[in-house]
């Protein structure tokens, strides 16, 4: 099963689904919950068919929690605006392999920010691509929907994605954090988990209606521990 075995599971919730009108609470009651890192969906309209935050919500966030953030850049050419991001307090930068055209050059510049640098994949995006830059980052992110929106089912091949990108990082990159984000709930973080994610982003499963966010976080980290 390779390395990921004596990984801990991470969850990070994001903020996408959270209420942004009391948004320092819903972060304050995540890091209560037992969340382990905030995720936060930066998306530019382009990239991504939706417009969300830019640093100055990051900064509000990071006001907030002493949790790491784990800022996801769903935005063309996102090298424009990596130091905006460590200045406001990201604790690590993903980019998309596929938004950028000099994607070594840009984890290069995460680094040198200060930030732990990662890579995100597009449902559709071989895992292939992943090959000459995995040796140079920290985290590799599998979506498991397609970005733009919270609430997405989940796409069932992406737990195949996991385990062969899972495979590739053992060989190139032992250390490497792999995450998963999109569609994981209560009914499937286990699967995920088993098939090599050792942090998963959770959205809807969190900020609903259904319980508090410490009750959802709990039912999440409980059947994690199930796998």
């Amino acid at each position: 099963m390779g390395s990921r075995m004596n990984r801990p599971t991470q969850i990070a919730p994001s903020i996408l689904t959270a209420d942004f009108g009391r948004l320092a609470a819903e972060v304050a009651a995540a890091e209560a919950g037992g969340a382990d890192a905030i995720h936060l969906d930066v998306m530019d309209g382009r990239f991504a068919p939706n417009i969300t935050f830019g640093p100055a919500v990051v900064a509000a966030v990071r006001a907030a929690t002493t949790l790491p953030l784990d800022v996801h850049l769903m935005v063309e050419e996102p090298e424009r605006y990596l130091a905006a991001f460590a200045q406001a307090g990201a604790t690590g930068i993903t980019v998309h392999l596929e938004a950028t055209r000099h994607l070594h050059r840009t984890v290069q510049h995460i680094v040198e920010s200060g930030c732990r640098a990662g890579i995100a994949l597009n449902p559709a995006s071989p895992i292939e691509c992943l090959r000459e830059i995995s040796p140079f980052v920290d985290l590799v992110l599998v979506m498991s929907v397609n970005p733009g929106y919270g609430g997405q089912q989940f796409i069932e091949t992406s737990t195949s994605k996991l385990r062969r990108v899972r495979k590739l990082l053992d060989e190139f990159n032992p250390t490497c954090d792999l995450e998963v984000d999109g569609g994981v709930g209560p009914h499937n973080i286990a699967d995920v988990a088993r098939n090599g994610a050792n942090v998963i982003v959770v959205g809807s499963a969190v900020y609903n209606g259904d319980g508090t966010v410490a009750e959802n976080l709990a039912l999440l980290r409980k059947a994690a521990d199930a796998r």
